[in-house]
């Protein structure tokens, strides 16, 4: 945290094709090694597949998916005493963004299809229809935080 001012966040430029805000911050956690051109055709193809497969408006399918994806609330560590307890917190609107964009990706890499393509555009698919592993790590991460909600008096 900045002593002397707080620093201004800088707005994302959306993207070329759609014109999104939304879009682009998630082609940037796409992104690998500075390549953001490369991260924008998988993007695109990606979107090309869904809709081919699907037959309908595929930014409704990635818009859909990430707020199938985003949690409500999640856990943090807090100790107290010599005890460490998981401290259920809610989660501010730009990290919950930004959890469903990373577990969409990392839970899309380890998919078992031929290339990175066909593993995005199904996870995407599979986060609209609300299963799919980043569903159901929100489901586990809202279950964690049900489950101590007695240490929510901890909160700070």
């Amino acid at each position: 945290m900045p002593r002397r001012r707080v620093i201004a966040r800088r707005e994302v430029r959306p993207d070329p094709r759609f014109n999104d805000g939304q879009v682009a911050k998630f082609i940037n956690c796409l992104m690998l090694r500075g390549k953001k051109a490369v991260a924008e055709r998988v993007f695109y193809e990606t979107m090309d597949l869904i809709a081919n497969r699907t037959k309908e408006d595929p930014l409704k399918i990635f818009k859909r998916a990430v707020e199938n994806v985003k949690p409500q609330v999640e856990v943090k560590s807090r100790r107290v005493g010599g005890a460490t307890y998981q401290v259920p917190v809610e989660v501010r609107s730009e990290r919950r963004t930004a959890l469903a964009f990373r577990w969409i990706i990392g839970y899309a890499r380890g998919r078992s299809e031929k290339g990175i393509v066909q593993k995005l555009s199904a996870e995407l698919i599979d986060a609209f229809n609300g299963r799919g592993n980043a569903v159901k790590k929100k489901d586990d991460t809202h279950r964690m935080a049900e489950a101590n909600k007695a240490f929510a008096h901890y909160r700070w």
